[in-house]
């Protein structure tokens, strides 16, 4: 997400730091470019004008301007206007009630607001420690109802029994004393969507919020629809009522101008972000981070939230082990690394989270480093014999043309894997002669020395 509006920005401001002193007309320039790149990123109009005069009027002040390093300060003032813009802090679910604590899925047919449904049921369940019930009121569309039921099989959540004939206020009743009498803590309301707005959408949405009285009402939208998602939003507040925001598909949009613009213009929250089509990517929307991701500053901690909630301990601790102790780093564990990667939503998230990686888009390109690039190398080593994947020795010419053969690919592609392999394992014999004292000295000078 932010792909294209995050190598503009991060542009602009290479050249505004690279000037050192800056002039107002400096400052005029690049609030010029900030605007251009803010509307091709399909940020609401409004939006935009509203954020760059802010920003305009900060920058130009006699403190920016007479900066030891203003360009740093110009970045900054953007990056706290646009947090500010965002959201300024994440918002928690209202879920601290007398249980049941009702939650409503609202949205358009096809913003997976269903799939969401399922993704949020799991995180309650494992993250909150929540005893949930999962109910589809979705008589319209073909095998919703039996959809939401094996979604809630999936993430290990029970889900209300389907009845047939039964209309979505006679379900709604029905899951609620099934909440009640069963001590439920939290009840998903999935609601029927249609492929536009419509009043009889509104009707029956409106409807079942009179009844449930829910303590979240919930808006799906899809985030690569833009100014569509947008839109939506408009339209449910003005109707119905939402308590907050869940944007999917982020992952999939490259502008982003439907986060930009959501909060400013329905003055709600957003609260969650999908991004993947696996049952756990369900992320908590921290403005901040996604501020600083915006700007080519990475989000750190996200990174690290995400490694410890996905990464194997016992792998994690059996690598440590061969760090310290000297053991043999063989292409098994490097396919064991991969996988870690790939759990942490691929290379394209993992690296989406590091600072300073939207500068290195086309060295990466030019490298192919993309998503496939592990699909292929963990091809290669599959390929392997298991004698072969303990000793990188035995690896002649024929056996690299064995090896790209079955892995389908060319012997370039397993010469590259090898070398990549050959460096991680000459990184691992310097720290193991340092020993672990020695590598904790070494780690320290070198933290002490980048300061």
């Amino acid at each position: 997400m932010f792909d294209s509006l995050s190598s503009k920005l991060t542009g602009i401001f290479d050249r505004l730091t690279r000037r050192g002193a800056l002039t107002e007309a400096d400052v005029g320039e690049a609030m010029r470019e900030v605007r251009v790149a803010l509307l091709e990123a399909d940020v609401a109009l409004p939006v935009v004008k509203d954020f760059v005069a802010k920003v305009k009027e900060r920058a130009v002040g006699q403190e920016v301007i007479r900066s030891v390093t203003p360009g740093q300060q110009v970045i900054k003032i953007v990056h706290d206007n646009l947090v500010e813009l965002l959201g300024a802090q994440a918002e928690e679910l209202n879920l601290a009630v007398t249980p049941p604590a009702i939650v409503m899925m609202l949205g358009l047919q096809g913003s997976g607001k269903t799939t969401t449904a399922g993704k949020l049921a799991k995180r309650l369940k494992e993250v909150e420690r929540k005893k949930v019930l999962l109910a589809s009121l979705d008589v319209r569309r073909p095998a919703a109802q039996e959809q939401l039921a094996v979604l809630g099989t999936q993430v290990g959540v029970e889900s209300l029994p389907i009845v047939a004939g039964q209309q979505p206020l006679e379900i709604t009743r029905r899951a609620l004393d099934v909440a009640r009498l069963e001590s439920y803590d939290v009840v998903i309301l999935d609601t029927a969507g249609r492929l536009s707005i419509d009043e009889e959408l509104m009707a029956e949405a409106a409807a079942v919020s009179e009844l449930a009285q829910p303590h979240e009402k919930l808006l799906v939208v899809d985030a690569m629809t833009g100014q569509d998602a947008v839109n939506t939003a408009k339209h449910f507040e003005e109707k119905i009522g939402i308590t907050g925001i869940v944007l999917t598909r982020i992952d999939g949009d490259a502008r982003g101008g439907a986060a930009l613009s959501m909060r400013a213009i329905t003055g709600r929250p957003i609260k969650l972000l999908g991004t993947g089509e696996k049952v756990d990517a369900l992320e908590v929307y921290h403005p901040d981070r996604l501020a600083g991701r915006i700007l080519g500053m990475g989000d750190v901690v996200s990174l690290v939230e995400k490694a410890a909630a996905t990464m194997d301990h016992d792998v994690a601790e059996d690598m440590a082990r061969k760090f310290i102790e000297g053991k043999g780093f063989d292409f098994n564990d490097l396919a064991k690394q991969m996988q870690q990667v790939r759990k942490m939503g691929g290379l394209s998230g993992f690296m989406g989270m590091l600072p300073g990686i939207a500068k290195m888009k086309d060295q990466l390109a030019k490298a192919n480093v993309d998503e496939k690039m592990i699909v292929r190398q963990e091809a290669i080593i599959q390929s392997m014999t298991k004698v072969e994947r303990k000793n990188a020795d035995l690896l002649n010419a024929s056996r690299k043309r064995r090896i790209a053969q079955g892995a389908g690919v060319d012997v370039a592609d397993v010469n590259r894997l090898i070398k990549q392999f050959l460096e991680m394992q000459k990184m691992m014999k310097q720290i193991q002669r340092l020993g672990k004292s020695g590598f904790l000295r070494s780690m320290g000078g070198m933290m002490r020395g980048s300061r």
